[in-house]
């Protein structure tokens, strides 16, 4: 049950960061999907880091608050990968 959670969690975070973050994303659902679970897995372990002051691979949580977590985790990610491969195309 918790791999449906992580993929459900995935595409609505996923989604929710490409429609916020400015200019075209590529990639389909799978794409998203993967961003999803990446940006749960960077603002989990990002929120873990700034409770308890230690670094753990976290996973954010299927809540309220655990989405918007891995929506944020979602647009660093888009972040970070466009830092990475040089595209910052707005179109």
């Amino acid at each position: 049950m918790n791999i449906i959670a992580w993929i459900i969690l995935g595409l609505i975070a996923g989604a929710i960061a490409k429609a916020i973050y400015p200019g075209r994303q590529g990639g389909g659902i799978l794409g998203t999907m993967i961003l999803g679970i990446i940006g749960a897995l960077i603002g989990g372990t990002i929120v873990t880091l700034i409770d308890t002051g230690t670094l753990q691979l976290t996973a954010a949580s299927l809540s309220i608050s655990g989405i918007i977590v891995a929506i944020i985790g979602a647009i660093v990610a888009i972040f970070l990968w466009n830092l990475v491969t040089g595209s910052s195309r707005s179109y």
